[in-house]
């Protein structure tokens, strides 16, 4: 079957040639199957769809707020009537589970409709007096101008709207660039922008590599920079950002812990532990990948952990029963590898999987794994792997859990389960991480979500997601006479 090229980027609000000549190969993870060539923008690109968001900046800035929003919202509808087309192209290019893929276009949409709803109360009037003189102050909250997008692999529709949405009710044209791996759910997404009739330069895509990241980082009509990737990556932008004064959104990686206190109910743990470990074949930067429970009930534990998890399906990604699809690429299968060999080597013992499942001579599939025995030293226990593996660690009194708990360098998620809500959320209080569920993982597209210590910088979500794209400006007033 010939292979599409893909040469064009989105620019000014129309798809045009690239100036590059290097492409990267975008691989179906299940049947190894290139599906297209996709340019890698270079900086000329880049310098392009910068220079488009710029000459657009101030008509999308004064564009009443009340109509930023009118348009986001339409912009969620637009991606409601593409999201069957959405959903098969998110499980071919990413070999998303098409029972998790299917939930993407329609959380998308939710979160839009949500920034559209609730942006307004960002830009409410804003007067304090002032207790040290006379008059009062007008707090202005300005877009602060381009913002450029860097999304990662995993959720390839979700992880941009997640920063689109909140930058352009801010008032904050873009150019996203989205993972080399999945480009091909960020072109449609251009599709819906230019049918709910987002103006020209607003919103533009260049695809690419670290190269074309790079390079959109660097530029200096760039204002704002939200990355979400390996914290490796995130402390390079950040530099970058730090030496040129821009401000700049980190979401970064993660090693959270599920912390099973001695009351927990076991039903609840069985039913939630695939989503809280091991959500989209674990390549989940939020994933709880480290359960830590009581050594008197480890036993209990471990067995119907194991028993879950080898009870899930895994398998073709559009069968609507299947858990566990391909990772994402040969390279992502073989780094994954390399931490189940870890695991091994360090003495942990795998109760489920521990390698490759036999009989698939395509695909890029792990078994998922549960290790036993695992220790606070070893790497499993400290390294974000990024693929459906989960470590089982140990502790007597729970003083000693929630040390396990916080002895890491990330602070994304964390997960208590307990049958006592109150007790749970007491322990809670104690665990060094940015969001936090009691029995069970999610998120609140009104609530911050954001990392602590390792985790990243800044915000997302919620009025504060919103804020992440403003400046304040004071302006002081006499009394009138």
């Amino acid at each position: 079957m010939p292979v599409d090229q893909i040469g064009d980027v989105y620019v000014a609000g129309r798809w045009r040639a690239s100036r590059s000549d290097r492409h990267t190969p975008v691989t179906n993870p299940t049947t190894e199957e290139v599906l297209a060539d996709v340019v890698s923008a270079d900086a000329a690109d880049v310098d392009a769809a910068v220079r488009a968001a710029h000459a657009a900046a101030t008509g999308w800035a004064t564009t009443s707020v009340a109509e930023r929003c009118r348009l986001v919202a339409e912009l969620a509808e637009e991606i409601d009537r593409r999201a069957s087309r959405l959903t098969e192209t998110i499980t071919r290019e990413n070999g998303t589970p098409v029972a998790e893929s299917s939930h993407a276009p329609a959380t998308a949409a939710t979160h839009l409709r949500h920034c559209a709803e609730t942006g307004p109360a960002v830009f409410a009037e804003d007067i304090r007096p002032n207790p040290m003189a006379p008059g009062d102050t007008l707090v202005q909250r300005r877009p602060v101008g381009v913002a450029g997008l860097i999304t990662p692999w995993n959720y390839p529709l979700s992880l941009i709207v997640v920063k689109l949405g909140p930058a352009l009710v801010a008032g904050c044209p873009v150019v996203i660039k989205p993972a080399a791996e999945t480009p091909l759910a960020a072109r449609m997404l251009m599709e819906a922008v230019e049918a709910a009739g987002l103006p020209a330069g607003v919103v533009n895509l260049v695809t690419g590599d670290g190269a074309t990241g790079q390079a959109l980082v660097e530029h200096p009509l760039v204002r704002k920079i939200s990355f979400t990737g390996s914290t490796a990556v995130g402390r390079t932008i950040g530099e970058t950002c730090g030496r040129t004064l821009r401000p700049v959104v980190l979401e970064l990686g993660g090693k959270s812990p599920a912390l099973v206190l001695d009351d927990a109910d076991p039903e609840v743990i069985a039913r939630t532990i695939l989503k809280v470990s091991m959500r989209n074949t674990g390549q989940t930067c939020k994933a709880c990948t480290r359960l830590i429970v009581p050594n008197s009930r480890r036993k209990e534990i471990v067995d119907l952990v194991a028993d879950v998890v080898s009870s899930a399906p895994l398998g073709d990604p559009f069968d609507p029963s299947t858990f566990f699809g391909p990772l994402v690429s040969a390279r992502q299968r073989d780094r994954v590898v390399g931490y189940l060999e870890s695991g091994h080597a360090e003495g942990a013992k795998a109760v489920v999987g521990g390698g490759t499942p036999a009989g698939r001579d395509r695909g890029y599939f792990v078994e998922p794994t549960v290790f036993d025995e695992v220790t606070p030293s070893m790497t499993i226990a400290r390294e974000e792997i990024f693929g459906p593996v989960l470590s089982v660690l140990g502790y007597d009194s729970l003083d000693e859990g929630v040390a396990i708990a916080n002895d890491t360098p990330y602070g994304l998620a964390a997960t208590v389960f307990s049958r006592d809500d109150e007790r749970a959320a007491a322990v809670a209080d104690r665990l060094e991480a940015g969001t936090i569920g009691i029995n069970h993982y999610g998120s609140n597209a009104a609530a911050p979500f954001a990392g602590h210590k390792d985790s990243g910088l800044g915000v997302e979500f919620g009025l504060e997601g919103i804020e992440e794209y403003l400046s304040l400006t004071s302006v002081h007033r006499l009394p009138r006479s």
